[in-house]
This record gives C-alpha cells, structure tokens and sequence, in this order.
C-alpha cells in the first residue's frame, strides 16, 4: 500500500502490495501466526434451527479450514507473507486442509507439523436469519505449539491470542517483530486487566467493544480505546456494523471509522479479516484513517460471503469492489460518489492488471460449494 511505487507479484502468486518497500535485509515473512487450525462444515439456507429430535434439509453447505487458519488465509490473501504455526492430524480432513492453506493460499506451514494418529479437530455450524450455532469436537496437541515456534522463519509482525501461549512473544518482540494482539470472550465475566500483562511485549491491541469495555472498566468503546491506548502504541475496539475507534499514539493520531454498510450473511472470520488489512497497513506506514477504513472495506467483503477462511477478499474482490462504486459514482450515483471519496486512496494500490480469483467454502473436498446461493 505505498504511494509512490506500484505492487509487484507477491510470492503468494498476485499481488504483493509491500513490493516497493522490501529490501533484501527484510525477514522471510511479514506475519507469523500460531494456533489451532479446525475443519468446519458450515450449514446455510435455514429458516430456523432445528427442534429437539427434528431433522432439517439444509439449502447450502460449505467447508472449509477454520481457527487460526481464518487468520492465516486473509494475511495471505492481501499478500503479505504468511507463516502459520499449527498442529495437524493425518485424516483426510488434515490432508486437504494442508494442501489448500500450503498450495492453494501460499502459507508457509514448514513450521507446521503432522502428527500420527492424531485426527482433526472439527467445527460443525448452523447458520439461520437469526443465529448460528456451533458444535466442536476435538483433543488437544500431543505437543504444545510453543515447542514449533523456534523453527519458524523470521517476521516483521506476528498476530497473536492474550489467551493462548505468551511464553515466546518476548523474544520476538526483542527480535524486532511487532506484536498484534487480540483477545477472546471472557465467559467467566471477571476481565481480570491481569490477562492484559502480556501487552507489554505488543505494538497493537484490537479487542471488540465488549472485550475492550469488560477489561477497561468504562461504558463506551471511546473510552475503552483511550483507556488501552495507555498500554499500547495502537489500540483498535472494533464494534461491529457500529465501526471501530483508534488510537495511534506512536503517531498522535485518533480516528473512528465507520463501517461499511453490506448485507452480512456469515460473519465468521470478520475480525481476523479486518485484523489482517490493519497488519497490512500498519508495516505499508498508512495513516490511521485510512488502514481503518481499509481494514472496515475487507471486513465487509468478508461477511457477504459464507465460511470462515475462504470468504476472506483477495485483491481481485477489492478491484472489483473499487471498479463497481466508481462506475456508480460516474454514472450519478451520490451515495456511491460520497463512499468513493472516502476510498480515493484505493486507486494508490489496487493491481493495474487482474488477478486471481480465490477459492470459496466448498460443499465437499472437491464440489463447488453451495452454501453462498442461499
């Protein structure tokens, strides 16, 4: 995303919006992830959820990896270059999983190892109007993943969960990898501001609205995002279709953005997705305003789609995204010509050429997937 030089093929195989700003000194990758990898089989096309002993005919079904790989393919997918750290079994389901998130996504899984008699660890989702529930069955790694870590290729920037494995963050972070953290639920309710320590070894902090209050002790996400601005450089709360406030005291700037208006039909996967765009932006040097909105575009593309990770956007769904509104705005649209003045620095860093279409959720290992038709 530089202003001044245009993007190259990535080794993702697309498009590599950081082309201009590498140099041969850079690390082999720009983010490093680490956790669960999950298969997910994801039933749409639903009016209800089913009673207690009924059995419903779903309209749609998908697949697809799911956990950390949600993470990993949208990094990917915006070509930066992607390592994943993870555990994975030697059914089928790992199988596939491996040769889709290796071949199909370009993620670097040399770090990643295969365990005997070790079988998937499997999502299985109801999506409806309404809701979505989920059911999941698995065990834990024969290993812990820390022991991998060690293994993995250098990063510019790592992603990583307050409630996973912290041991080897500090030592990243001394080795000059910037740190992005997230943090899950607290479904106990106590948001001990004991779980945030590990922010101390990370350059960012992007929790939802309701994380980012629990833990802050305030009411509203502003005064949430001042509150851990106080403990990180970047401090993002994100809250839904309501937008996303930052903080960016590295550089003095504050901003909210809001979000996009799109009809969502799966928000799996949202939040790793618009976590993805603010890594991208962060190490391209984009000023806040526009890594949120870039970050809140991406999120928005994402949720129009079914399945975690191959809902993720590529550059090809930006360029299309970008190519639509502008048409509108030429032809006399004003609500498109207000959104696209907002967007105008798109035009910086689209690809000036097509790039590949990207893989979406699929029915079975080797259907296409019908889950997004209804």
């Amino acid at each position: 995303m530089d202003e001044t030089a245009p993007a190259t093929t990535s080794a993702a195989g697309d498009w590599d919006p950081l082309a201009s700003q590498r140099t041969p000194e850079d690390p082999p990758l720009d983010v490093l992830l680490s956790g669960t990898v999950f298969f997910d089989i994801v039933f749409t096309g639903l009016e209800r959820m089913p009673a207690p002993g009924e059995e419903l005919w779903s309209e749609g079904l998908g697949s697809c990896p799911g956990g950390i790989a949600n993470l990993a393919t949208a990094t990917a997918r915006l070509g930066l270059r992607t390592g994943l750290v993870a555990g994975f079994g030697d059914d089928a389901y790992a199988d596939w999983m491996w040769e889709t998130l290796s071949r199909d996504e370009g993620i670097d899984l040399h770090a990643s190892r295969r365990f005997p008699s070790f079988h998937s660890p499997l999502t299985v989702s109801v999506a409806t109007p309404q809701d979505r529930a989920m059911v999941t069955h698995g065990h834990p790694l024969p290993e812990p993943l820390s022991t991998l870590i060690d293994k993995a290729p250098a990063a510019r920037a790592a992603v990583v969960d307050l409630a996973g494995e912290t041991a080897w963050w500090a030592r990243l972070a001394e080795a000059g990898t910037m740190i992005f953290a997230d943090i899950g639920f607290d479904a106990t309710g106590r948001w001990d501001p004991a779980d945030l320590a590990p922010l101390t070894h990370c350059h960012a902090f992007t929790p939802n609205a309701v994380e980012a209050m629990g833990y802050t002790r305030t009411s509203t996400p502003g005064a949430a995002v001042r509150a851990l601005a106080e403990k990180v450089p970047l401090a993002i709360v994100t809250d839904g279709a309501e937008g996303a406030y930052a903080i960016d005291s590295s550089t003095g700037e504050e901003e909210y953005c809001p979000a996009v208006p799109v009809r969502a039909l799966d928000t799996t996967g949202a939040g790793d997705v618009f976590a993805a765009a603010i890594v991208l932006g962060t190490l391209a040097g984009r000023p806040l305003e526009q890594r949120l909105k870039f970050a809140s575009l991406c999120s928005a593309l994402a949720v129009q789609q079914f399945g975690g990770s191959l809902a993720a956007p590529g550059w090809g769904d930006i360029t299309d995204w970008w190519r639509a509104l502008t048409s509108s705005s030429d032809g006399g649209d004003l609500r498109a010509k207000h959104t696209r003045d907002g967007y105008c620095f798109l035009e910086e860093v689209i690809p000036d050429h097509a790039v590949q279409g990207k893989r979406r959720a699929q029915g079975t290992f080797a259907l296409r997937s019908d889950a997004g038709a209804h």
